[in-house]
């Protein structure tokens, strides 16, 4: 590959000419590498920098750290196969051990006043922190009007619902905080976002949950619940089905892969499995409607079916849709 690549990129010796493409290390501890002719150009407290302009479109970059030497005077390359002899003469067999710290930012570091909210990001996470904000401002409005409401209503309806939402804004909480850290320093709390999602999980299913016990006449037409160990039982099953996908896909799938997670089969197994609950939830409220006379009552559960139907259906809808869209643009789609 290396070799291809001799008529295109510079080399003080053998091209002259050519584009600013390699880094050579190790590089003296302490200093900056010997590529390093303008020391002014390199971030502070780095040994290197690598500068890409491409303001035209964005696109996946990669460092490819690869074993290999380029020889000065003949100006061909070889495989590093050791380290060097005592002599400093050959290549032995002995295998040597590269410790290095790449800090990768999209935008330049001495202009961060200008994009400190974006440049630690890569392009497809940009803009992410705002979204986060925003979907937290509105929980921070929304959230105490619902927790006034099932203070003074007292309706299993109206605790399970809040539990749900309190369950969201935990988790958003979570991943703002996350967020707002990786922003400043590119690393964040990894725990924090972790558990942000998981919880996230959880309050969408805690809402499907209740989305099925309503469609059963649950604390509207009736307090017995009927057929308890299969509602708890599917509703358990999609949680833990859910959780699953996330940590395969969180430690499974490489992030070079330019896939999501309703690319692959867990992924089609979740939405496949909020079909199928979602075709039960029809018929169930079907049933429940039947024997229900009371036209208030009747008229909140068209409603409520008629919403729940849209909540039930976005996500696989969404996921159909991420298909056609970049990766570069589908996790803030997706979000």
């Amino acid at each position: 590959m290396f070799q291809h690549l001799n008529g295109s990129a510079y080399h003080p010796k053998c091209n002259a000419l050519g584009q600013d493409l390699f880094r050579r290390i190790p590089c003296p501890i302490g200093k900056l590498c010997v590529d390093e002719d303008t020391p002014w150009n390199v971030i502070k407290n780095n040994q290197f920098t690598y500068v890409i302009q491409n303001n035209g479109q964005p696109r996946y970059w990669y460092v490819s750290i690869v074993s290999c030497y380029l020889d000065e005077e003949t100006c061909s390359w070889h495989h590093y196969s050791g380290a060097p002899s005592k002599d400093n003469t050959t290549l032995t067999d002995i295998p040597q051990t590269l410790e290095y710290d790449f800090w990768l930012v999209n935008g330049s570091p001495n202009l961060s006043i200008y994009n400190s909210m974006l440049y630690q990001f890569s392009f497809d996470r940009q803009n992410t922190l705002e979204l986060y904000l925003m979907f937290w401002l509105c929980y921070i409005i929304l959230l105490p009007v619902q927790i006034y409401a099932v203070r003074t209503q007292r309706h299993p309806v109206t605790k399970l619902f809040t539990s749900s939402l309190v369950l969201e804004f935990i988790a958003l909480c979570f991943n703002v905080l996350h967020t707002v850290k990786f922003a400043a320093d590119g690393e964040g709390f990894e725990g924090l976002s972790v558990a942000g999602d998981i919880l996230d999980i959880l309050s969408r299913t805690l809402f499907m949950l209740l989305l099925l016990l309503l469609a059963k006449g649950w604390a509207v037409t009736r307090l017995e619940l009927t057929y308890k160990p299969l509602v708890f039982g599917v509703w358990l099953v999609y949680g833990v089905v859910h959780i699953l996908l996330y940590v395969w896909n969180t430690t499974e799938v490489d992030i070079i892969e330019e896939i999501d997670e309703y690319q692959t089969w867990p992924g089609w197994l979740v939405l496949t499995l909020r079909v199928v609950i979602m075709s039960w939830f029809v018929l169930e409220l079907r049933n429940t409607m039947m024997y229900e006379h009371n036209m208030p009552k009747l008229n909140f559960l068209l409603h409520f079916g008629a919403s729940s139907l849209v909540w039930f259906v976005y996500l696989p809808i969404i996921a159909l849709i991420a298909l056609q869209i970049s990766p570069l643009w589908r996790f803030k789609f997706l979000l």
